[in-house]
């Protein structure tokens, strides 16, 4: 048996190690007849490309960690996919990191995780869901009433860049990956000086042993000297270039930062055109988690993969690697790495690799764009490379799987030949809180190279009208939802001295008619009439309050003449959906440092709406939701998401170029644009375009129904025709919520109503 040096001994020689190694590479050089300056140009071209690829550690996106609590919207099917997203796996649900299922109660085990307001100790708890809810939540510490997941992972950035390199340190990497990668590869790894020849012998013997492949000759210094510098091919000058340069990375740098390396730049699969670099990619790809989290028999597949990942593709050759991977836990157990019975428990294990391959190419391309504007604000891009830097965001996987398959479905049935092919922007914000839970900017998600949903900017039609409403019912003292508006034909002279006279949608005039119905059927006439009495001045106010929006005070702008995007449009709404408060939308929660510690915090607004803007948009809300019941957005209110109560609006641009549709629940809040980039015709309503998506969305997505609440508000009967009170048994009396204390002065009883009717007097009193 060949004695090693032990690690005192190299310690105390590690000078003259030094001396040596530069003396072996000098005369390397001279025998190739390179010499001296070939030597030092060597030497630099080494350091700028090992120091370039020990890379810095990357910045971390996570999304938001999902807090489930009894009685709040759950489904199975999105609880599947959050913990699936932030890479649990099935099992005893009693190990950190995976879960177990039975129908709808599910026993989860957290890792524990550093969260913006502070750690979060890892958990158990068996939780049930029942009728869309948490049913039931128990702790196993018996802790609060809240139980928190791990946050999913979703992108590690490189300043301006996506990699989906998912470089990991050292300290990180599971003890069993990194000696067992020496003991199969380069079990002298500690103490030679980057070429090995008692290794290569002590191989040969092995393998010649064993009638197979066990043991590579190359040291792992060489292995990585191939990856990054040279070709694959068997020559003696590329062998030599090898050997010199495995010698100067040994001078220059310690064994830590050269196995830290490797273990990220080491080549382990392949998909489609993209190679699988590192052990942290690797594991993301064949098992869909963490390196951390990688039980004995897949860090030993992912150790045989090493000497061949086409040769023992898991996928393609899974009879090969199987057998590679057991003879590599035989060489773990020989080494003393594992036990006899940890090795058998192994061996009797599948591959256990994913049916497709868990490495998603520009994973939530959408959000993470919104992601790095919000966080240029306080970093460059230079600030967020190698900085160690951990995001913590707003994201729910689930709603944006969700979300992005919705919009594929939708727009797949909505599609004709004879037309351009359709496009969609979609936002989806938390409507209490301003968070956004996901975006998709281009209906194939993965790839949007223009993000529609923040970039694109088209006509927004009827979609501005509920703001003409706030802005009139504001004033309560002139105007309500029972007071009447003339939907006759109008018309006026613009600046640019043009005539203008919109029309309805429906080619008719309506009469005088309440507020309400105005709103609720989206009459253009008499929304223009109560526009010009509100101001369009004050309405350029408002959108520039709510959305940081600049307009123009034409008339028109009162029916959406005006080039907005999806994510101001949700800005703009996200006041009404939260009951009145501005509330800047969000996607960063906040950024921890390296050791993970808070550097910045990206806490929503918190201050409470003020009375007179709760109830005018509590009044909003209640025609929104009359709406989704029997007016514009009627067809909500049958379906999946007829529970919901949901408050909606569609909007159509001209010879219906662009379909619109806001909607919110009591827990979200979604606007959804549909058209074509070549801005033509597309023969499509919000109803039937937009609102096609919303409902996609709605009828998958957890969400309670909306409440807007009664703070604020009088109701009281209007009778037919008059602005007037009445009693609620009489002919043709309707509820209406008013603004306390600004009921109708005038009130009319049942008899004094059907005088008027009987001398004929109509409902506009003459």
């Amino acid at each position: 048996m060949v004695s090693r040096p032990s690690p005192n001994t190299t310690a105390r020689f590690k000078p003259l190690l030094r001396y040596g190694l530069w003396g072996a590479l000098f005369l390397l050089a001279l025998g190739l007849g390179f010499g001296i300056p070939v030597a030092v140009v060597l030497d630099r071209e080494v350091r700028a490309e090992f120091e370039a690829l020990t890379w810095q550690i990357p910045t971390r996106v996570f999304a938001r960690p999902l807090a489930l609590v009894e009685g709040e919207p759950m489904s199975v099917a999105a609880l599947q996919q959050e913990l699936e997203a932030a890479a649990f796996s099935e099992g005893d649900g009693r190990t950190p990191g995976t879960f177990s299922r039975d129908g709808g109660v599910f026993r989860i085990a957290t890792r524990g995780f550093s969260d913006v307001d502070g750690a979060v100790d890892p958990a158990r708890a068996e939780v049930r869901l029942a009728n869309g809810r948490v049913a039931g939540l128990r702790r196993s510490d018996g802790g609060g009433p809240g139980f928190m997941l791990d946050p999913a992972r979703i992108a590690t950035l490189y300043g301006a860049k996506q990699e989906e390199r998912e470089l990991i340190r050292l300290d990180d990497a599971p003890p069993l990956l990194v000696a067992g990668l020496q003991a199969v590869e380069d079990r002298n790894f500690k103490h030679h000086i980057g070429i090995d020849p008692w290794g290569v012998l002590r191989a040969m013997f092995v393998n010649i042993k064993e009638g197979e492949l066990e043991q590579g000759g190359s040291t792992l210094t060489q292995q990585l000297v191939r990856s990054l510098f040279l070709s694959n091919a068997k020559t003696a000058t590329r062998k030599a270039k090898e050997a010199a340069y495995a010698l100067i990375i040994e001078a220059r740098f310690d064994k830590r930062r050269i196995l830290e390396t490797y273990l990220n730049q080491v080549y382990l699969g392949q998909q489609g055109g993209q190679s699988i670099h590192g052990v942290g990619a690797a594991s993301r790809f064949w098992f869909g988690r963490d390196v951390a989290d990688l039980k004995a028999q897949e860090i030993a597949l992912l150790v045989a993969m090493v000497q061949g990942p086409s040769h023992h593709d898991p996928r393609r050759y899974p009879e090969r690697a199987k057998a590679r991977r057991d003879l590599v836990l035989g060489v773990f157990h020989d080494t003393g790495l594992l036990t006899e019975a940890q090795r058998d428990a192994a061996r009797r294990q599948p591959l256990g690799v994913l049916a497709r391959p868990g490495l998603a190419r520009n994973r939530y391309p959408g959000f993470l764009d919104l992601v790095r504007r919000q966080l240029a604000s306080d970093y460059d891009a230079d600030a967020l490379t190698g900085a160690g830097l951990t995001v913590h965001t707003t994201l729910a996987p689930s709603a944006q799987r969700d979300a992005e398959a919705s919009v594929a479905r939708s727009l797949g049935a909505l599609d004709k030949a004879d037309r351009p092919a359709l496009q969609a922007a979609l936002v989806l914000t938390d409507a209490q809180t301003g968070d956004v839970r996901a975006i998709v900017g281009d209906r194939n998600a993965n790839q949007p190279a223009f993000n529609r949903a923040l970039d694109a900017r088209r006509p927004v039609g009827s979609l501005l009208k509920p703001m003409v409403y706030l802005l009139a019912l504001a004033q309560p003292g002139r105007w309500s939802l029972a007071s009447p508006i003339d939907d006759g034909p109008v018309s006026m002279r613009l600046p640019n001295g043009q005539e203008w006279a919109p029309k309805n949608s429906d080619g008719r005039s309506h009469g005088v008619l309440p507020l309400e119905d105005a709103l609720i059927y989206s009459y253009n006439q008499a929304t223009v009439r109560l526009g010009m009495d509100v101001g369009p001045e004050r309405l350029v106010a408002l959108l520039k309050a709510l959305a940081e929006i600049d307009a123009e005070p034409n008339p028109s702008l009162i029916l959406g003449s005006v080039d907005l995007s999806p994510y101001a449009m949700a800005q703009a709404y996200q006041f009404l959906a939260s009951g009145g408060r501005i509330q800047p939308l969000r996607a960063v929660r906040g950024v921890l440092s390296p050791e993970g510690e808070p550097v910045a915090r990206y806490d929503g607004r918190k201050d409470e709406a003020q009375d007179g803007d709760a109830v005018a948009a509590r009044l909003v809300t209640l025609v929104l939701q009359d709406a989704a019941r029997r007016g514009t957005a009627r067809a909500l209110a049958s379906g999946e998401t007829a529970g919901l109560a949901a408050a909606g609006k569609t909007g159509t641009s001209n010879d219906g170029r662009d379909s619109w549709f806001a909607g919110y629940t009591g827990s979200h809040l979604a606007v959804v644009w549909v058209g074509n980039d070549r801005n033509e015709a597309t023969g499509l309503y919000g109803a039937t375009g937009a609102m096609r998506v919303w409902q996609g969305l709605f009828s998958t997505l957890p969400s309670a129904p909306l409440q807007p609440g009664e703070q604020g508000i009088e109701w009281a009967y209007v009778a037919q025709g008059q602005f007037a009170t009445t009693e609620s048994e009489c002919t043709g009396a309707r509820r209406y919520p008013f603004v306390a204390g600004f009921l109708p002065a005038e009130h009319l009883s049942c008899v004094e109503r059907g005088l008027l009717d009987f001398f004929g007097f109509g409902a506009d009193g003459e």
